[in-house]
């Protein structure tokens, strides 16, 4: 069995870090931690985290898929019906959902079409606790889970009267019901299944793309083992999202760019499946069954045991330095969950540091957010490198090339990343570096041509401000003066004359003449991609206490 977590007493006393310091001092003699953790805190009323079962920092995310019509971003709703239990999910996102691959949906009797709706709703509120999730669903099936890295288990309980049937899905996929073009598509796949002696496995993969991130094509391997004998049914439909089936048989594979699948039913009322997930290849989700989750093992051994480590799993190139993916986003997580991680996980910390480095070095660019091996998006400036100063200013050394690491924030702050032609917003890229760079450059200040020009700019001069600590730090005392005087320039996105409520000065949007373009301080248009503000909080504040002609107090203007 894992180990509980242990609290780094040492690593917390600092007075900086005094509250959090106090709280953990009182827990440190207590060794289990385990009863503190709320996994589902977050998970309903537009949180969207997830709150199934994961290791921390594992590639598995085990868990339900529901459906309502609107969208299940970690899979999980409060409501809806079951439409499946897949082993790979993230938390927190928005856009849209990504990934609820790698399925199994429990189903009684007998099934005429396994592509024909078999959703269904729940009996009970759903379980969950540290390790272990629990659904139980109407048609009086109970299926309960557990994880560890690239494996999960899943434990059925069926009702006494009729047949059990396990129904594997490959085109199984969440998808998005918003209309922006960012659902996620199934693009094809294949499944053999095999005899064992006393049980029956299954292994493939499936292709799909899309998501949040606008991610293209990316494939992802599996391997599942059932403990009991099982008579099966591949079957084949038609086209990629229809119900018509093609095929229903006692053929033992099928592949195709259609749906496709297998049936397994059971003599059993009770069943045991553990499944592996692998983004190299089949044979590598077996070995992590077998190594992780090998025959034999009991649920209750599994229980105890944010970005995702991959390491050993990245199908784009291969590399010594560790691989993070499932990154949601570090716009909204470089100021909260990832200097929280420094603290907590100190060694993952250094590794993702060394990932982002590595992603550099082979893609030309860091990611501001990154999922299925793919860069997107970025919504505000190049935040990469406020990760990367924050590690650089607290001391973090280890294996981490900072030279490379500062060579890594000089590309986002002096390269053009291509446009991607986001429907978001056309006017730049929306996937990686800084998208309106040109103007930043060349006015010290980013016009209208530009969407979220305003809130770019206050962005855009913290991260410029990165690069002035990290080299400092590295005794380049050109690039530090030169990034230093560039971070002041969002006081050229700064309008004396714009008033509101009594108070004058704000930040306004500029055309490229440098004139002041209307605009209400009381609101940000649209607030979206396209229109001058979005989300941006950095502030340098005691120059914007001056500009503010005195008048600014936080209280009062907030």
């Amino acid at each position: 069995m894992v180990q509980p977590v242990e609290m780094p007493c040492r690593s917390l006393r600092t007075s900086t870090l005094s509250l959090v310091a106090a709280t953990a001092a009182s827990l440190c003699q207590a060794q289990d931690l385990t009863g503190f953790v709320l996994p589902n805190m977050g998970a309903s009323n537009g949180g969207n985290t997830f709150p199934g079962v994961s290791l921390p920092l594992g590639m598995v995310k085990f868990g339900p898929d529901l459906y309502t019509g609107s969208d299940a971003y970690s899979g999980y709703l409060p409501s809806g019906n079951f439409i499946g239990f897949s082993l790979l999910h993230e938390s927190g996102t928005g856009g849209a959902p990504k990934y609820g691959v790698v399925s199994q949906m429990p189903v009684p009797g007998t099934i005429e079409n396994p592509l024909a709706d078999l959703s269904v709703n729940r009996s009970t509120a759903d379980e969950s606790r540290l390790g272990y999730y629990k659904s139980s669903l109407h048609n009086g099936i109970t299926v309960e889970m557990r994880a560890t890295g690239k494996a999960g288990m899943y434990v059925y309980e069926f009702p006494s009267s009729g047949s059990s049937n396990v129904v594997v899905d490959v085109s199984h996929v969440l998808s998005s019901y918003r209309g922006q073009g960012l659902g996620q598509s199934y693009l094809g796949g294949n499944i053999t299944v095999i005899p064992t002696d006393g049980g029956i496995r299954y292994e493939g993969s499936g292709s799909y793309d899309n998501g949040w991130n606008r991610a293209p094509k990316w494939t992802v391997y599996f391997c599942g083992y059932f403990d009991q004998p099982a008579t099966f049914k591949t079957f084949l439909g038609k086209s990629a999202t229809g119900t018509t089936l093609d095929q229903y048989g006692d053929a033992t594979s099928q592949s195709s760019a259609s749906r496709l699948g297998a049936v397994f039913i059971f003599n059993s009322t009770s069943v045991t499946s553990r499944v592996g997930v692998s983004f190299i290849s089949s044979e590598q989700a077996c070995s992590s069954v077998q190594s992780e989750i090998p025959a034999g093992t009991a649920l209750d051994t599994l229980e105890k045991n944010i970005p995702t480590n991959k390491t050993g799993e990245n199908p784009l190139w291969e590399s010594k330095e560790p691989y993070y993916d499932d990154i949601f986003t570090f716009w909204d997580t470089f100021r909260s969950h990832t200097p929280l991680l420094h603290i907590l996980q100190p060694t993952a910390y250094e590794e993702l540091i060394r990932s982002l480095i590595d992603i550099w070095r082979n893609e030309g660019f860091m990611p501001d957010a990154r999922s299925s091996f793919f860069n997107g998006a970025t919504q505000g400036g190049s935040n990469a490198d406020n990760v990367l100063a924050d590690a650089y200013v607290k001391g973090v050394r280890g294996a981490v090339n900072w030279e490379d690491g500062f060579a890594a924030m000089v590309t986002d702050a002096e390269v053009e990343p291509p446009n991607n032609n986001d429907s978001r917003d056309t006017s730049s890229s929306t996937k990686e570096g800084r998208g309106a760079l040109p103007d930043w450059i060349a006015h010290g200040y980013i016009t209208t041509k530009y969407g979220r020009s305003v809130s770019r700019a206050i962005e855009y001069a913290l991260n410029d401000f990165a690069l002035h600590q990290v080299a400092k730090g590295l005794n380049n005392d050109t690039a530090a003066e030169k990034y230093l005087n560039r971070s002041r320039n969002w006081r050229n996105q700064w309008n004396p004359d714009l008033k509101a409520l009594n108070f004058t000065g704000f930040l306004g949007p500029r055309d490229s003449n440098g004139n002041w373009v209307d605009q209400d301080p009381l609101s940000c248009g649209g607030c979206y991609w396209g229109d001058d503000y979005y989300e941006a909080l950095p502030m340098e504040q005691g120059r914007l206490r001056r500009a503010s002609r005195g008048h600014f107090h936080a209280g009062s203007v907030l």
